[in-house]
């Protein structure tokens, strides 16, 4: 095994470290701080800010215990609890973009008909536009009936066909984003704008964990990258089961 600084591990947040907006739980994260942050670097990038992450890891001094935090796909990052770097949607694409896709949006799921619509349809984070066709405002039991009802009728593949087919020469990138939303973001925006933060640090290895790794999943590209080690996981046990193995611990 090489020496803990010239391994990285990277982890997507819901669906493989917690369930999907849950807090992570006791046993997974003494057992990534202590058993596996002792043997390599341990970093998280989510599609999620800073604040939502703190939330899902059980407060803003676990976030901090992490050697990387990479908010909104890495386009926000922090080291060990300090914010690095930020870049802004709205500077790189400007305002008349960013509003025909907040009304072309709108204007779509004002047209679909679901289980249940609550409240907050479009949440502006500094990298990214999400958009929630259920609104973010759902319940718990709310989104757990949106992800059967999508699971069925596809609701949000069909969302991203659509907004691929109004914006194909945009420079932008529609993606799943967790569980109820889609992720929208300029192109190269993915998850592997992570790893230009950590190039200076030369790993031998940078594995990523994660779950929505297939086509048009937030973790595609990342998954895929040649800089990286995929490993696809169905939740957090079997995150924990896959760290096991490839560290023996």
């Amino acid at each position: 095994m090489a020496s803990r600084k010239s391994i990285l591990y990277l982890f997507d947040v819901d669906g493989t470290l917690t369930k999907p907006r849950q807090v992570i739980s006791e046993e997974l994260k003494n057992f990534l701080l202590e058993k596996v942050k002792s043997k390599v670097a341990v970093g998280l990038v989510s599609g999620s800010d800073y604040v939502k992450i703190a939330e899902q890891m059980d407060g803003a001094e676990v976030a901090a215990k992490f050697d990387y935090v990479f908010c909104e796909n890495g386009v926000v990052q922090y080291r060990g609890g300090k914010l690095i770097s930020s870049e802004s949607i709205l500077g790189h694409l400007g305002e008349k973009l960013l509003q025909r896709v907040i009304n072309f949006s709108l204007g779509y799921m004002s047209k679909i008909e679901l289980p249940s619509k609550r409240g907050n349809f479009v949440e502006f984070r500094s990298s990214m536009i999400n958009i929630c066709p259920v609104g973010r405002s759902c319940s718990q039991a709310e989104r757990d009936d949106f992800v059967k009802y999508d699971s069925v009728h596809s609701i949000r593949q069909q969302f991203v066909d659509a907004l691929k087919s109004e914006f194909k020469d945009s420079g932008l990138t529609f993606a799943l984003g967790g569980q109820i939303s889609v992720d929208v973001f300029p192109t190269g925006w993915d998850k592997t704008y992570c790893l230009k933060h950590v190039a200076d640090q030369n790993f031998e290895e940078i594995h990523f964990f994660g779950d929505k790794t297939m086509p048009g999943g937030n973790d595609y590209e990342i998954y895929n990258d040649s800089r990286t080690i995929g490993h696809k996981v169905i939740s957090p046990e079997d995150t924990k089961e896959q760290i096991v193995k490839c560290l023996n611990v």
